[in-house]
């Protein structure tokens, strides 16, 4: 029965089917071929049709099943009538069958905080880097992260467009099939699921950085952790997915345009594994309903190896971010 499970596992389990609706959301707007995009405050700043549907369909299918949380979503959208189709109601069962961390059993709704980006790495979704896009769900208690789950709507992009290249030629099909698009989940206390955990190669320092975002706060920061190379990719959601799996040591964002949107459920995910998310001055982040969504001391993440990195931070750039 429904009734025993705690509200933070039904809140995730639930969370997890939104996720993957949303997911599909993403994909459909963009086969249907109009983005429908909106300037926000700049040109890096971007609103698109797929935005608006998927925190609408966010913020509704969870207000519906738990009226009594803080919703906090990216986009300023006005009040109204949403589309029933858009409503997800199901929960994914496997979630429900992992127990919940002792500390956390007694939550009550209206003391949780979620905080939803319908679409991280807008721009890039505009501009076709479908890999570097990401759905993001962070759920919050006592103004700490303590659960998360990312949707990659596009996850096996690259093996799902060589297996239709395949297809088109009549060529027999090189192992299983692609399928498109994962979720990955987690929460503090019990872990993180839905992908294979991978250290950077050791002794190398492989820094993820902006790709739209940059200035000299950042490149100056960047080059102050002597990289061996550096990644420039859009979402902070992708960014902490290259750290789990290997692909960097360190994420690396030395300016104030993250938000808490941006950095709550990958935080979650990372700190389930081991790692370490913090702002440039090492400070934890806070997630309260009544905190400013501004990140405006930055980001530093690393999977491991945390120290090396928070100890390479110029002066001048922790003089120049205010928390």
């Amino acid at each position: 029965m429904a009734s025993s499970h705690t509200v933070l596992m039904r809140l995730v389990a639930s969370a997890y089917s939104i996720a993957q609706k949303a997911g599909t959301i993403v994909r459909c707007v963009i086969a249907e071929g109009d983005l429908g995009i909106v300037q926000k405050t700049s040109a890096t700043d971007l609103q698109t049709k797929a935005d608006r549907l998927v925190q609408m369909s966010i913020c509704s299918s969870l207000a519906r099943k738990f009226p009594k949380l803080t919703i906090i979503g990216e986009e300023d959208l006005p009040p109204g009538e949403v589309d029933q189709e858009l409503i997800e109601d199901g929960q994914w069962e496997e979630i429900l069958k992992q127990p919940c961390p002792s500390q956390y059993s007694a939550i009550k709704e209206e003391d949780l905080v979620v905080w939803v980006d319908p679409l991280d790495g807008t721009k890039e979704y505009t501009e076709g880097l479908l890999d570097n896009v990401t759905v993001l769900i962070g759920i919050a208690y006592e103004g700490k992260a303590i659960a998360g789950i990312i949707n990659q709507p596009y996850y096996n992009y690259q093996n799902n467009e060589k297996e239709k290249l395949r297809e088109q030629r009549n060529e027999a099909k090189a192992g299983p099939d692609a399928v498109l698009g994962r979720t990955i989940w987690g929460v503090l206390g019990l872990g993180a699921f839905g992908f294979q955990l991978k250290e950077a190669p050791a002794g190398k320092h492989i820094v993820t950085t902006t790709r739209s975002h940059s200035n000299k706060l950042v490149t100056d920061c960047v080059s102050a952790m002597n990289p061996d190379d550096v990644l420039r990719v859009g979402g902070a959601g992708n960014k902490i997915i290259q750290l789990i799996e290997g692909k960097a040591s360190a994420y690396v964002f030395a300016s104030p345009g993250c938000k808490k949107w941006d950095t709550c459920a990958p935080e979650v995910i990372l700190h389930a594994v081991g790692g370490k998310l913090t702002d440039i001055h090492g400070n934890t982040l806070q997630y309260n309903k009544e905190v400013k969504h501004m990140n405006s001391a930055g980001v530093l993440a690393a999977l491991r190896n945390y120290e090396y990195y928070a100890s390479r931070v110029p002066e001048s750039v922790k003089n120049a971010l205010t928390p």
